[in-house]
């Protein structure tokens, strides 16, 4: 099987692995293959860099089975994986369930827990030592966007993250490819998407902030840019000090109250 990207999706994806130093020599990578059109496209990629990178590293790949229902079919990814010389893997594990006992809490958060536990487990399991994920840049400025607007945090994923409680390495090579450059790439790599099981989809925090970015883009197109640039750390302005807590303003509270103590 010829397999090829136009130059555009491998000069991105080359620049995220050389500027973030994610691929190495011995390297043994699990892809975190859901279907989507994402996970496919990552998958497609990362076997061309295995044909062209001057670098000895394995792959392999996991889909996780999230039983949200019956006809989760994973046939045509052991295809697809078969026909890339990828070891391929399905196991279930019961996120429906799991939901469902969080009794309304985000479905979301719970969703990636579990899904990320399984998938770090069968890593260690199969011996890798890195993670792929198929995250691409809208899902960073997403991200990013709902922490400032959720949690108050500046905050967003990095391309690549080391976790220490399980000696993995995260990688995310495709953050330089925006949203719309993985659906265009459907006829490079010839494989339909996975249609998304989860019953939440297309009604989650992320869709909501997706539209906003979408509806504010429309009035101001730097706005989708700015957001990208304020994910940097170099972009980081002048802000105020972190709070203090009252034991911490004590002395001077007594001090402006009272005179000095």
């Amino acid at each position: 099987m010829k397999i090829n990207l136009p130059q555009i999706y491998f000069s991105k994806i080359l620049r995220a692995i050389v500027e973030f130093d994610l691929i190495n020599d011995g390297d043994h990578i699990l892809i975190g293959l859901s279907g989507g059109k994402d996970s496919v496209l990552l998958t497609y990629a990362l076997a061309i860099m295995r044909e062209r990178l001057k670098k000895q590293f394995t792959l392999r790949a996991f889909t996780v089975d999230p039983q949200f229902n019956d006809s989760f079919d994973t046939t045509r990814l052991q295809e697809f994986c078969q026909s890339l010389d990828i070891p391929y893997e399905t196991r279930p594990v019961d996120i429906a369930e799991a939901i469902q006992e969080q009794k309304g809490k985000d479905p979301c958060f719970t969703c990636a827990f579990f899904r990320r536990g399984a998938v770090n487990r069968y890593a260690l399991e199969q011996g890798c030592n890195k993670i792929a994920y198929a995250h691409h840049h809208d899902d960073a400025v997403e991200t990013f966007l709902m922490s400032l607007l959720y949690s108050g945090q500046l905050h967003t994923f990095t391309p690549k993250t080391y976790l220490d409680r399980t000696g993995l390495t995260v990688i995310r090579p495709l953050v330089y490819l925006r949203e719309q450059e993985t659906i265009a790439a459907i006829p490079y790599h010839g494989f339909t998407p996975v249609p998304s099981p989860c019953p939440f989809d297309g009604h989650t925090m992320r869709q909501t902030v997706k539209e906003k970015i979408a509806r504010l883009n429309k009035e101001n197109p730097l706005i989708y840019d700015h957001l990208a640039a304020a994910m940097r750390q170099s972009a980081l302005g002048e802000l105020w000090p972190a709070a203090k807590t009252r034991p911490e303003m004590a002395e001077s509270y007594y001090s402006y109250m009272y005179g000095k103590q």
